[in-house]
């Protein structure tokens, strides 16, 4: 199987995918791209969540020109989404783009493909080859009596020896369905006989809470079986949760850290501190650490002081007091109410560590 490791490596502006290179996160814009001044608010705020990527969609030539503009006033490679019209696609190219989105069984006649083509060559721009299982050919829906596996993967190959035969290989496929298993199972199949990076997602994941669950399981199928090279969360709500929830999935998946990793243990019987409330304050105190590190909030007397020294820094109380833990050793004892403050100074100290030795 081609693993993140073995891919191939595609520029997408200054960021380098596949290869063994850093698991990207993406994300999309829901504004409309003709609008470039909302456009380019919406992908400074994301880039401030940590989006590393970010498409937009080109439904007209209005939209295609703005790129120029949103390119200008960025500092994220920039993705065209383009269905069904090439002339798009060589526009969206032409005014900026770092790559486009297509599927090129959609585009048309071959000659239509092969000036996308050549286009993204003469740019050096990538052509990610975008495979849905709501949008499958008809014929390979009714070949394969549905959606299904096999039929996401044959059009998957379809797309990418159609682009092979006109000697471009700066590819970065997709193979995305709602439903999970499905997902992950044309992902890792494609993986089995295509060096291609690719970009993981479970489309159409839902809102928030069940958005985030889906595709977390799903990718994290995916990233635990040594694929993606970059991932999308594809969730009904406002994109910079898109983001956050991507950052999470990486950090817990022990791909990427970002940020504050927290680590708390579940009530029960033995708990003798108000544990949810002291867990929800350390989260809203530190949740805006960009310093990678693990803290612990734990409050069992059988449990806390292990799990506690095994992250950066760890609280474990009980019966009014506890203990504050830094690097896996003991630094003092605290009553109880002092826990939540003991533990921002020790963060905010190990913060301004970090800094200063940058």
């Amino acid at each position: 199987m081609y693993t993140r490791e073995k891919t191939k490596q595609v520029q997408v502006g200054g960021l380098t995918l596949g290869g063994g290179a850093p698991i990207r996160i993406q994300s999309m814009t829901n504004t409309k791209t003709e609008d470039y001044g909302a456009t380019i608010g919406q992908i400074h705020a994301l880039e401030k969540a940590g989006c590393e990527i970010i498409r937009v969609t080109v439904p007209d030539m209005e939209s295609a020109r703005a790129l120029e503009k949103i390119k200008e006033n960025i500092s994220i490679p920039l993705v065209a989404d383009i269905h069904f019209d090439y002339r798009l696609a060589i526009a969206a190219v032409e005014h900026g783009a770092d790559k486009i989105r297509i599927n090129p069984g959609n585009i048309g006649a071959e000659d239509r493909v092969r000036a996308v083509v050549e286009t993204c060559k003469a740019h050096h721009v990538p052509i990610r080859v975008g495979v849905n299982a709501g949008s499958l050919r008809k014929d390979l829906v009714e070949k394969y009596h549905g959606s299904t596996v096999e039929a996401l993967i044959e059009s998957a190959e379809e797309n990418v020896r159609l682009l092979e035969k006109f000697d471009f290989e700066d590819i970065v496929v997709s193979l995305k369905a709602s439903d999970l298993n499905r997902c992950a199972d044309a992902y890792l199949g494609f993986a089995e006989r295509f060096p291609y990076p690719l970009h993981l997602g479970v489309t159409e994941a839902g809102t928030l809470f069940d958005g985030a669950v889906k595709s977390a399981m799903g990718l994290g199928i995916m990233l635990h079986s040594g694929i993606g090279d970059t991932i999308r969360v594809s969730l009904t709500d406002d994109p910079a949760e898109e983001v956050r929830t991507a950052k999470k999935i990486l950090t817990f998946a022990g791909l990427r850290r970002f940020g504050v990793e927290f680590i708390s243990c579940p009530t029960c019987g033995r708990t003798s501190i108000d544990l949810v409330k002291l867990a929800k304050q350390v989260q809203e105190a530190l949740g805006d650490l960009e310093l990678p590190m693990r803290v612990a909030v734990l409050g069992g007397a059988v449990n806390g002081p292990g799990e506690a020294r095994e992250a950066d820094l760890g609280i474990a109380g009980g019966h009014g007091e506890g203990l504050v833990f830094k690097k896996g050793k003991i630094l003092y004892k605290v009553p109880e109410d002092q826990l939540l403050s003991a533990l921002i100074k020790e963060a905010r100290a190990l913060e301004k560590e970090a800094k200063e030795k940058e």
